[in-house]
């Protein structure tokens, strides 16, 4: 093969994967801000509130905030719910505690279960539809999270591929001659046809 045949098919797998990347990087950036405006605009919509801080200065079992409740729920007091990172804490801090309270620790399926046994018990059919709703709606915020997540990733995703291509074609400057070994008095001398 000869060098101006290899010269150019370097070329074009260059030009290829710098333009793969490019594509790819503009879709990572547009996956990281579609997901982070819906996940935001989803929950916004939804208007759930951390408890004030003044919540948390008397934790005790069985009322609305658990001594559980102090290392990750207590860092968002007062705020809205907005992020997939607050939808987590929501969910598997705050719902998933009290839902364990109102089951006695049972699933939904064991409480669902005993109340199929017992349809005249109405307490128990109480728990059940609110386990339900508390389930269901700790889905929805993990889901959320998920999403959350993703686009993080996605938007890492794209500030690495987008650096890359920016830092690609980088010419030796300044930076270079400051870094040579001894001083810049015994670095060759660059000619026209070096730049």
């Amino acid at each position: 093969m000869k060098r101006r045949t290899f010269d150019i098919l370097v070329s074009i797998t260059g030009l290829f994967l710098a333009v793969t990347l490019a594509v790819a990087g503009g879709l990572a950036l547009w996956g990281h801000n579609f997901i982070g405006n819906q996940v935001h605009n989803q929950l916004a919509a939804q208007k759930i509130y951390f408890p004030p801080a003044s919540a948390f200065a008397h934790p005790k079992a069985g009322t609305e905030i658990t001594p559980s409740m102090i290392p990750s729920v207590s860092q968002y007091a007062g705020q809205q719910l907005l992020t997939g990172q607050q939808a987590e804490v929501w969910a598997n801090d705050f719902i998933a505690v009290h839902l364990v309270e109102i089951g006695g620790g049972k699933t939904y399926a064991q409480l669902s279960t005993e109340s199929i046994a017992q349809p005249a018990n109405l307490k128990l059919a109480g728990q059940v539809a609110t386990v339900f709703k508390g389930e269901t709606l700790r889905g929805l915020l993990l889901n959320a999270y998920a999403f959350g997540t993703m686009g993080t990733i996605a938007g890492i995703a794209c500030g690495s591929t987008i650096r890359r291509i920016a830092c690609s074609r980088v010419m030796p400057s300044e930076r270079a001659a400051s870094a040579w070994p001894s001083s810049t008095e015994m670095m060759p001398a660059r000619t026209i046809s070096d730049m």
